[in-house]
């Protein structure tokens, strides 16, 4: 008996498990669809972040020229360009990222649409006015 409550207690755990967004996600250019960093995404205090862990394309020593404030000329690696996601209900809102190409930063919303795919959505005022992405979950 303690055996079958051990085996379902570790696929719940995994079931939960896979169902995060945390973890490590391939991101992929807009045009060209190759694929450009990977973003590492953890969870602090019930809010969700994601900084850069590593680049594909860019050279690794890159740094952030077009960030202002505290960013301005920090290296890409390790930049946190997601911050203070809150999940509700299905979907990961009311954050920020940030676009170390162009310095900017938008609004953020992220939905797991597949235990290995986000939809990543970044905007200007409202979700209308925006630019949606697909992150494959690192393996």
């Amino acid at each position: 008996m303690k055996f079958i409550i051990f085996i379902l207690t570790v696929c719940f755990c995994t079931f939960l498990n896979a169902q995060s967004i945390v973890g490590e996600w391939e991101t992929y250019d807009d045009e060209s669809e190759k694929k450009t960093s990977v973003v590492e995404i953890y969870k602090e205090k019930n809010k969700y972040f994601g900084k850069i862990v590593n680049l594909y394309e860019d050279s690794l020593d890159s740094i952030c020229e077009e960030c202002k404030g505290i960013n301005k000329d920090k290296p890409v690696i390790g930049l946190i360009i997601i911050e203070n996601l809150k999940k509700d209900e299905d979907e990961f809102n009311n954050g920020t990222i940030l676009d170390p190409k162009n310095g900017k930063t938008y609004k953020c919303q992220i939905e797991l649409i597949e235990n290995n795919k986000l939809k990543l959505r970044g905007y200007i005022g409202i979700s209308l006015f925006g630019r949606t992405q697909y992150w494959l979950r690192k393996t």
